[in-house]
Order: structure tokens, then sequence, then C-alpha cells
């Protein structure tokens, strides 16, 4: 199995790892930061010759691999898969698909027109917690569901990191928070109720990180000598500067060198050292949808920047009883209104080895497992990821314009 990895950051990094413990042959990587493409190449042993300065570069060639592992830019996803299934090859994208619903529409077409494995990375279809959860509804221990509750809950220096300095907090470069990191729970809606949407009603604004909350004296930099450095939790080198010499995500993101010297310069000027309050980001820090899904059943989600936790919780409530979950705590709690007794499901994560609960791995796998027609439960094809990225869509017009939004 010979397969390409377009970007070379978290994601690319994550994939690279994965599929040479599959056993697959990586034979080429491509990324625009040659410090991030080195790193990458040296930390998993690949060849210089191996290596790409952009996604166009490869694209050139003819083909010479199997399947092309898509964890470029949002932006960069449209042009960059139309092209590899022009090429022939499978794709497995990272998501969001697309910030334009035409283009997410576009490549699920390209691809069954050309009869190729066009996978999307809604990786939670994957994790234990999720599957257990689908088993429940499916057997009808709650009966048959009426409403769901699900809230994502993005801990405040998550959000920080990611939607007021990093790369997702503007839509101009990215895409509306609904779709860069919550088409996730979008996804599972649809996935654990086996339902379609219909309409939608949604509410949220950016309330927070903006310049009128910033603190009298703030400077641009945290660096530059603020004066609320000991009250204020988003001071950068507080979240960046703690780790000395086991450096994870997300520290690692800030630098190729992820020395303390190299981090500390980093933050001088760099974006992950701007004050959270003096950003170019313009994302919803909240937000709130309701989904009208088929046959009466209706699921509100919310999702927020302002939490102490960094996990997904949830309530299902069915004709016969309900459900409540915790991502992170690994715990399914399912109410028989009958017998009132409450069973508590643990999901044993000990001998989990990727991210997203499991879900990296398994993924990555099922898509080499169904190139190489092996089979595999493929149940992230484009085709199903469409509804979560379309509900998105109709999110941000219903909070744009303020009225209800028909699929």
């Amino acid at each position: 199995m010979k397969v390409i990895i377009l970007g070379a950051g978290g994601r690319g990094r994550n994939y690279t790892r994965f599929c040479l413990q599959y056993g697959a042959d990586i034979v080429a990587i491509a990324d625009p930061d040659r410090k991030k493409l080195n790193k990458l190449a040296l930390d998993f042993n690949i060849g210089d010759e191996k290596l790409y300065s952009n996604w166009q570069e490869v694209m050139k060639e003819d083909k010479f691999a199997d399947a092309v592992i898509n964890a470029t830019p949002d932006k960069v996803h449209y042009p960059s898969t139309m092209q590899a299934l022009d090429k022939g090859y499978a794709v497995l994208l990272e998501k969001p698909m697309s910030d334009n619903e035409q283009e997410c529409i576009d490549m699920v077409k390209k691809a069954e027109e050309k009869n190729l494995l066009l996978m999307v990375c809604h990786v939670l279809r994957y994790a234990p917690f999720f599957e257990k959860l689908k088993e429940i509804i499916d057997e009808g221990r709650v009966g048959e569901l009426v409403h769901l509750q699900m809230t994502e809950n993005c801990a405040y220096w998550h959000f920080a990191h990611s939607y007021v300095r990093g790369v997702f907090r503007n839509e101009t470069i990215s895409s509306p928070f609904i779709l860069a990191k919550s088409c996730h729970d979008l996804d599972l809606i649809g996935y654990l109720t086996g339902k379609k949407c219909l309409s939608v009603v949604s509410e949220g604004n950016l309330k927070y990180y903006k310049e009128e909350n910033a603190p009298e004296g703030a400077p641009k930099y945290c660096l530059d000598g603020c004066p609320c450095e000991t009250s204020c939790p988003y001071f950068a080198p507080r979240l960046y500067l703690k780790q000395i010499s086991k450096v994870g995500w997300p520290t690692q993101t800030i630098s190729s060198d992820t020395s303390f010297a190299a981090r500390y310069e980093a933050l001088r000027k760099g974006q992950y050292g701007r004050c959270v309050f003096h950003c170019d980001n313009d994302v919803c820090d909240h937000q709130s949808a309701i989904f009208n899904m088929e046959d009466g059943l209706t699921a509100s989600f919310n999702m927020t920047g302002f939490s102490s936790e960094n996990t997904r919780t949830l309530r299902f409530f069915g004709t016969k009883g309900d459900i409540r979950g915790h991502l992170d705590k690994g715990n399914i709690e399912v109410y028989d209104f009958l017998t009132k007794e409450k069973e508590v499901i643990p999901i044993e994560y000990e001998s989990i080895q990727s991210g997203h609960g499991g879900g990296d791995s398994r993924l990555l796998y099922d898509f080499l497992d169904g190139v190489g027609k092996k089979g595999g439960d493929l149940k992230t094809l484009a085709r199903l990821s469409l509804q979560s990225h379309r509900m998105a869509f109709a999110a941000e017009k219903s909070r744009k314009e303020g009225k209800r939004i028909y699929l």
C-alpha cells in the first residue's frame, strides 16, 4: 500500500504514524512549511526524495500511489481533492470537506462518478464510546428517541489556541466554528439516530474575545509587559512555556523547534504570543442550534469556548428511558422508566492508542483496508458525511439571517 500525505501538521503527523503502524509505504509528504516538513521526515525516518514543497508538485506527477491522505488547510481541501480524484487516487479527507456547500457536493459526485473511495475524517463514528451508544439506541433500550441534547465543551485554553490565536480563528482563512469543529457533533446526530435533518434554527456570536474587552494596558503581545499576566488565564507564556522536556499538543504547534528558547522566541512576535483580545479572530465563541429531524425528533446542540472541560456531553431522551453520557470520563448511564434501574456502562480507555476516543487509528486502518479491498466497515464515506456539512451551513445561515432554514 503506497500512501501520499498532504500536510505535515498535527493531523498529517498522526496519520503518518498510523500508516507506518499499518505497514503502508509513505511515498510522498507535501507541505509548504519546510521546517515542519523536515521535522516530520526526521521523526519518521522518511527520505528527502519523498518530500514536496506543496500538493501541486505531487499532483503534477503521474499516479505513483494508491491513496492520498489530505490534511491540508480547509481552503485547500477542494482543489487538492478534486485533482487527486482526477488522478485516480482514493482519498481520506480531513474535515470539514470544504467551507463551501457546493464544493462538498461536487467532491462527492466526482468520487462516485469515478468509482473511487472518498472518506471524511469523522473519526468519532469509530470511537468505542459512540459505537456503544449507537448499539444501545439501536437495541431500543430507551424506546423511540424523542429529543437529544449534545454539548461541545471546548475548553477555554483550547478555544484560545485554535479559534482565537490559531489557524481556525477567522472565516476568511478557515471555516465557521460550527463547521470547523462541530461538524463532528452534527455528524453524530445523524449517525446515532439514523434520521435526516429537515430544518434548523441557530443563534450565536463572538461575545468575549475582542478588542473592547481587553484589560487596560494590555499590549498586543503577552511578552511585551502585560500588567495582567498574573490574573489572565490566557497569558501565553503560562500556556506554552510550562512544559520543559516532553512537549505535547498544543504547545508543539507553535514552533517546529520545541526547545524552550525557540518557543519563547515564537511567542515574542508570533501569532500564539498575541493577547487574545488583540487578534484578528471573527468566529463565534458560543453557538446553539435546534435541528428538526425526521419523524418528529428534535436535537439541540450547544457549543461553547468557555468550558473548564474539553469534552463532549450528552442527554438522549426516549419513550422508555433516557441516556446520559460523558466522553472523557468514558461513562454511559442508561435509565429504564419501567424498572427505575440505572445501568452505568464504562468504556475502557486504557488500551486506546489514538486520539478522539480511539477513533483516529481505527478510521485510518478502515480506510486503508477499503483501498486494499480488504473489506472494512466504511462508516464515513463522503456521501454519509455530507449531511453534517449541510446542517452546519444551514445553521450558519440561520444565525446570520435570523430565520429558520430548511434543508
